[in-house]
This record gives C-alpha cells, structure tokens and sequence, in this order.
C-alpha cells in the first residue's frame, strides 16, 4: 500500500504542490425518510433497542472536473421485535477534483469525500429520530479508508479467481 492511500492529508499536500486540487462546492440531502411503524405502542415498552446501520456510497461524474458523491445511511432500530423506526439519508455533495492520478481519484471519490459527508448525515439521522421522540442516535464514527481498502481487496480477488476460471 502506498503511502498516498495510508495517509490522506500527506496525500492532499503532495497534491496541492502538484497543481491538483480537491475542493467541496456544495452538500446537500438528496433523499431523507423517517418511519416509525409501532407508534404509539412503542413508547410504552421498555426501551433496548438493537441498531442496525447500512452503508453505501455513490458516485457520477457531473461534468468537466466535477463530480457527485452520495452516501446513504440506513438505521433500522429494533426493540424486542418490533422495528421501532427506520431512519434513512442520503447525503450528496458536488466536489471539484483536478489533476489526480486515477489511484487518488478513486480514493477521493470512494472514500475521503464520503468521509467529508458522514457528519452532515449523522447529524441529520439524529435530529431526524430526536424529532420522532425517540432518544438521540450517536452513530460511531466510520473508517471510510479501511472500506475502501477492504473494498479494493475483493475486487482484486474477484478479478483474480476470474483471470484463474
């Protein structure tokens, strides 16, 4: 592994001495819902709930040196069986990114941009589920460069078992 994909901010410096550039332009929500089928019989029920979180990211080239990233999050909550809401996003931001190689490309678009997005959708599914009355949701922090990583490991394997086949 290089040392450009190891440490993004050596990389986004080495960059800027190079003529590249990433910058944001824009964030926005591109799809929000929020779902709480069990009302009002959840509330009255002891609250343990079991959070499940998915991920996926997004990515389309806009025009020129522009490009579109998207990160979706899914919460589901489940107390006892019962889903007790289902909180979803999809936070986009518009970024302009010159002069990278195509190994840094894909890295800024496939994991340093959705990393800029993760705040603004935690935030966003937390107030989401605090304004349908239930207790605030502190999703951890996510490692977006070890997803990438592990993401570029399997379709490397999968190119390699379909050269072999």
């Amino acid at each position: 592994m290089s040392e450009e994909t190891q440490n993004p901010q050596a990389a986004a410096q080495e960059n800027e001495q190079q003529g590249s550039q990433f910058s944001l332009q824009r964030i926005y929500i591109k799809d929000l819902s929020f779902e709480a089928p069990k009302t009002p019989e959840v509330f009255r029920a002891e609250w343990a709930p079991q959070i499940e979180m998915q991920l996926s990211t997004g990515q389309k080239h806009l025009d020129a040196d522009f490009y579109e990233v998207s990160l979706g999050i899914t919460v589901t909550a489940r107390n006892a069986e019962d889903v007790a809401f289902i909180a979803e996003v999809e936070q986009a931001g518009i970024f302009l990114i010159q002069g990278l190689d195509p190994a840094s490309m894909s890295h800024a678009l496939g994991a340093y941009a959705p990393n800029l997005l993760f705040p603004y959708a935690r935030e966003c599914l937390d107030s989401l589920v605090v304004k349908g009355s239930f207790p605030a949701l502190m999703l951890a922090p996510v490692n977006f460069d070890a997803l990438y990583a592990q993401e570029m490991q399997r379709r490397q394997a999968e190119a390699g078992s379909a050269e072999n086949a």
